[in-house]
């Protein structure tokens, strides 16, 4: 295991409590939407906040959500139904941070993209048929409604690319219109104390009238290797016999396409010990992220460790991979907190 210090824990436990270890706790509020499995919940709670709850739709990750995190509020509803909603508590209209992660199949760079644009279809996120593009639009409608002292929309990195940059001028120039400074930034979760490369877009405004200083968000925690954390547990699966052939016939560092024919097997990954865990997908089940010298795929400590999960999560009946990787890490959540709450909140709350 690394003994090198990282600000927040990516191998830690829900049972040792918040905040993390050498974080004092402070009097901000947050209030989440599609909060999935609760990665930034977590991330929240890690770097001092209080989290009061959130909206979620997916009424099985709702159960999930509310046996580890125990929220004040929650919304087991679409965001287009909370978004109508006259009978919201008056602490959510005194938020001083509002936090969405829209879904965003349709803007992920591996999917159909444009071709899913405007159209509905059933997508994992709910089990219920829903223009995913549009969902960017209804959380800044959110935004708007519970007008909060900052907000954080987080996304892929498709986003910003091609077509969907479209999408993004229109976020920004929609908060813009309605009170706010916004910024956009591409981050990437190995530069900040996670062992995953997983880059994602934050799009992070605050209300005009703050006047308040550009954000500045530089990380540069040491990467963490995947050798520093793996741990054989004695319980994992073995491989069929399809999968154990690619795997010996495959290469360090590449997917198991490099070796069939057709070039099937795309999202099949063989990891090296000396190399950082690549993006965990929620997919993942279907091929895999497998160990380097032992002929398994990662088990649920590795995952854990790789999406900065608490090793005692509960997730129930649901697959760790699938949670861990429709969620913001909660490492990457605190570490973007942890400066808005510097550079941002605690100037607002300064006394004249």
């Amino acid at each position: 295991m690394s003994k090198e210090k990282h600000l927040f824990p990516y191998n830690w436990e829900l049972k040792n409590g918040y905040p993390a270890k050498g974080i004092e706790p402070n009097n901000y509020k947050v209030f989440g939407t599609f909060v999935c499995g609760g990665g930034s919940t977590m991330g929240y709670k890690l770097a001092g906040f209080e989290h009061l709850g959130g909206v979620e739709i997916d009424k099985k990750i709702t159960e999930v959500y509310k046996a580890n995190h125990k929220p004040k509020y929650f919304f087991s509803e679409d965001i287009r139904e909370f978004n109508k909603r006259e009978d919201l508590p008056k602490e959510l209209f005194n938020l001083d941070i509002l936090d969405g992660s829209p879904p965003c199949s349709s803007f992920s760079m591996a999917g159909a993209r444009e071709k899913n644009w405007g159209k509905k279809k059933k997508f994992a996120e709910g089990q219920t048929k829903q223009v995913l593009d549009d969902l960017v639009f209804e959380y800044c409608d959110t935004i708007l409604k519970l007008k909060p002292k900052v907000f954080l929309l987080e996304n892929v990195k498709g986003i910003i690319l091609g077509n969907a940059k479209a999408y993004s001028k229109k976020i920004v120039q929609k908060l813009t219109a309605d009170g706010y400074k916004v910024q956009v930034f591409l981050l990437n979760a190995a530069s900040m104390g996670v062992p995953q490369k997983r880059e994602r877009v934050f799009f992070i405004g605050h209300k005009k009238k703050y006047n308040l200083p550009k954000l500045v968000l530089n990380f540069n925690e040491k990467p963490i290797l995947f050798k520093e954390y793996t741990k054989t547990i004695g319980t994992e699966k073995k491989l069929t016999p399809t999968q154990l052939e690619y795997y010996n016939k495959c290469k360090q560092g590449k997917n198991f396409s490099s070796v069939h024919t057709k070039g099937f097997f795309f999202n099949s990954f063989k990891l090296e010990n000396n190399s950082i865990l690549p993006t965990i997908a929620a997919s993942g089940g279907i091929g895999g992220i497998y160990h380097p010298t032992e002929a398994r795929k990662i088990n649920k400590i590795e995952l854990c460790c790789g999406g900065s999960y608490p090793q005692d999560y509960n997730f129930k009946n649901i697959k760790p991979i699938y949670l861990i990787g429709m969620s913001v890490p909660p490492v990457m959540t605190a570490q973007i907190a942890n400066q808005i709450k510097i550079q941002w909140l605690d100037l607002i709350n300064l006394p004249f």
